[in-house]
């Protein structure tokens, strides 16, 4: 039986989040995803006078190639997807996952040979198009989430169709302000760190890229990092799960890098190239619906009350001019329930314990935020 919510996602994604024109080719692609909600966004786009193109993945398929995939066949895949991407104007992509650890035993020098060769498709799709991705609510996602599956269900389809277009005015003021901004300083439990942003600029998300989405994101200063830093969500990256990251900077490097459990694991990543120990995103996350981590990044990182720091690859949209094969984000959540912290901007408290205090970004906090839905 086909899912009303299917026609609501996928109108928020080609009317809202992507604006599509009449003529314009779209890139969907669809990764364990049921063929209904495929079928809801061609449709969608069709009635946009848009032209749909599709790429149905399989995550265990995915895998097996990738563990016997050699250069050749990498370099030559890219030529083809680089091609056909540089004739898209638009891209949509929803990845579902039966299992988020499938790729947990694909030897780490494939998957990083795989992402270096592939990043000049990423890059055209990120700087070239009008592009928006997210996450589909399987099984695995309400395990992960800890949660009943129709529960899940409901908190996807709720989240990710907010009324994005009405955080604006305090999104605007939030990007004002770091705009404005030289220097940050962020406290916490394990967390003293400082860093400019002075000259980068910010940029809001607000349904247009991610979807959940709500966070307004910056980039220090390369060299500019100081301190040290601890992430209390726990994260997925490159099929391995990890917990308890602990990070200390000298002049913007990585210096030290642990975890629980897994700090060679994380120490190889770190290492996959010389930009992987820079940091190329700092982020305010704020949307009201989520609350919790459940180990997928598309949610973690919009958390309400929480910030994420990001080893690896800046966006050119905010851009401190480094580059990496690696783009991490790693969360840290700041409202009382997590343990607390502070961030600070120029000296000025900007946000205490997961809470806006200053009265123009008022708006951004949860209570403010679902009052005005009621």
């Amino acid at each position: 039986m086909h899912d009303s919510r299917y026609d609501v996602l996928a109108r928020q994604l080609t009317c809202y989040s992507t604006e599509l024109k009449a003529g314009e080719r779209v890139l969907i692609e669809l990764f364990d995803v049921p063929a209904e909600m495929g079928t809801a966004l061609i449709r969608a786009v069709r009635e946009r006078g848009a032209i749909p193109y599709i790429n149905l993945h399989d995550s265990r398929v995915q895998r097996e190639m990738l563990r016997g995939t050699t250069k050749e066949q990498l370099i030559f895949s890219r030529e083809i997807e680089l091609k056909r991407m540089k004739g898209m104007q638009a891209y949509i992509a929803i990845r579902g996952s039966n299992n988020i650890y499938e790729s947990s035993d694909v030897p780490g020098d494939q998957l990083k040979l795989a992402s270096q060769i592939m990043r000049p498709v990423i890059d055209w799709r990120v700087q070239k198009t009008k592009w928006v991705v997210l996450r589909w609510p399987g099984s695995a996602m309400a395990q992960q989430a800890l949660m009943s599956t129709e529960a899940f269900e409901d908190f996807y389809f709720r989240v990710c169709t907010l009324d994005y277009a009405s955080l604006a005015p305090a999104m605007l003021r939030l990007k004002k302000l770091m705009d404005q901004t030289d220097r940050v300083h962020l406290k916490g439990p394990g967390t003293d760190l400082r860093f400019s942003i002075k000259g980068i600029g910010s940029v809001i998300c607000g349904g247009k890229r991610n979807i959940p989405d709500g966070e307004v994101f910056s980039c220090p200063i390369k060299t500019s990092v100081e301190g040290e830093i601890s992430f209390n969500a726990p994260t997925v990256y490159q099929g391995t799960s990890f917990d308890g990251i602990r990070l200390s900077f000298e002049k913007g490097k990585i210096t030290q890098a642990s975890c629980n459990g897994k700090t060679e694991r994380l120490n190889e990543i770190l290492d996959s190239d010389a930009g992987a120990r820079y940091i190329g995103e700092f982020s305010l996350g704020f949307n009201p619906h989520i609350l919790h981590p459940m180990r997928d990044i598309l949610f973690d990182e919009k958390i309400a009350g929480s910030f994420h720091f990001t080893p690896g690859q800046a966006y050119e949209e905010a851009d401190n001019g480094n580059r990496s094969q690696v783009h991490w984000d790693m969360v840290n959540i700041q409202r009382a329930d997590y343990g607390g912290g502070e961030v600070w901007f120029d000296g000025k408290l900007i946000r205490k314990d997961g809470i806006f205090v200053v009265k123009d970004l008022l708006g951004l906090n949860p209570e403010v935020i679902l009052k005005s839905k009621r």
